[in-house]
């Protein structure tokens, strides 16, 4: 066997998101393990991040499905995968997996791919769909999509986990950079949320500043920091604006694309979201409210883990949200919750994240995967 493999990781872009971020660790990871890696992506934010671990990063128009970004991106990828001498290719959304699906078939490498959520299967998307040689499940419910949707034998499945950097995502951080950028005192009382503000991952984002005047009512020197990119952005900030205007004074932040996220979880006294963000947010210590466009599960705690866990921390499956809901748990970690209580909550939550969301855990499962295929 080998000592060492080529690994190609594929995905549709570099901007902030769930999916974003796992590639990353999991390349920094592999490439620790002694794999050489390379990605392909439509490039973001997190490229830089590539390149200054020494990974290689190859701009291919993965992000939509244009006839012509399609047939582009299948020959720059054909290029990719002879230059690079690629043993495995690992796909991380549907579009990549499709186009890598079709070189598979015509080219000498191993496939595997990635499910981080579920897609739509109606007008035929289905059949586009490609789940290579083994298929990896961020969650359990994710694998029972895969086995009653698309019919993939349960052997052919891996669940894993979204690694989470304790390092990176810790209180101990320092983020008076930030503070000083965006003007937050330490007086501020300061709610976080970080997403990918696309049209079907925004609506927390929308409520929060919905609910704003609201809090503001409850809350003494309230800020609301929303931190993300996506085509939603201007919509958002448009929104964000005239609240601060009829305020008179500017409580929402929103900050676009940051690959500095850590800082605002660390400044946080609240996080609102799901996903990976939350246990991120968990790592470094904060209250977590998740909530996403899945549904609603409310503040983190023991009595929410399985729960939270069965769905990956994304809501799927549970009750959609309400905004009254929202601001009445948002109110009560700040004014009703004992200092011992947000002290459980937090220990709680950062030791989850120890004990079950390792860089190293993640990065073993999907070398375990690669290994079957490979031989």
């Amino acid at each position: 066997m080998k000592n060492s493999y080529n690994i190609l990781l594929t995905l549709m872009g570099l901007e902030i998101g769930g999916a974003e971020t796992h590639v990353i660790e999991l390349a920094k990871g592999l490439n620790k393990r002694g794999f050489n890696v390379c990605v392909a992506s439509n490039g973001g934010v997190y490229v830089n991040e590539l390149v200054k671990n020494g990974i290689t990063h190859y701009k291919v128009p993965l992000h939509n499905k244009k006839p012509f970004n399609i047939i582009k991106s299948y020959f720059l990828l054909k290029d990719i995968i002879k230059a690079e001498n690629i043993d495995l290719v690992h796909a991380h959304a549907r579009i990549p997996a499709f186009i890598c699906g079709m070189l598979h078939k015509r080219m000498n490498f191993s496939f595997v791919t990635t499910a981080h959520g579920v897609f739509k299967t109606e007008f035929g998307l289905k059949y586009i769909t490609n789940w290579g040689e083994k298929t990896i499940a961020v969650s359990e419910d994710i694998k029972k999509y895969l086995m009653d949707n698309y019919h993939i034998c349960e052997d052919d499945i891996k669940v894993t986990i979204n690694g989470i950097d304790t390092k990176k995502f810790s209180p101990d951080v320092d983020c008076e950079d930030i503070k000083g950028e965006f003007d937050i005192k330490d007086v501020n009382k300061k709610i976080v949320h970080i997403s990918r503000l696309n049209k079907d991952t925004s609506d927390v984002a929308f409520q929060l500043i919905k609910i704003t005047p609201d809090l503001v009512k409850e809350i003494d020197n309230l800020k609301v920091l929303i931190v993300g990119e996506g085509n939603m952005l201007r919509e958002l900030k448009e929104k964000a604006e005239e609240v601060n205007k009829n305020l008179k004074k500017k409580v929402i932040i929103i900050t676009g694309a940051r690959t500095d996220i850590n800082k605002f979880l660390v400044i946080s006294d609240v996080f609102v979201g799901v996903s990976r963000a939350a246990l991120e947010a968990m790592a470094t210590e904060k209250p977590v409210i998740l909530v996403g466009n899945q549904g609603y599960l409310g503040i983190f705690d023991r009595s929410k883990f399985k729960l939270a866990i069965d769905s990956n921390f994304t809501c799927r499956g549970q009750q959609k949200f309400r905004e009254g809901v929202l601001k009445s748990d948002i109110l009560k970690i700040i004014k009703e919750y004992s200092s011992e209580k947000i002290k459980e909550i937090q220990t709680f939550g950062r030791n989850i994240v120890e004990e079950k969301y390792s860089v190293s855990k993640m990065v073993q499962d999907n070398i375990e995967v690669y290994l079957k295929v490979l031989n």
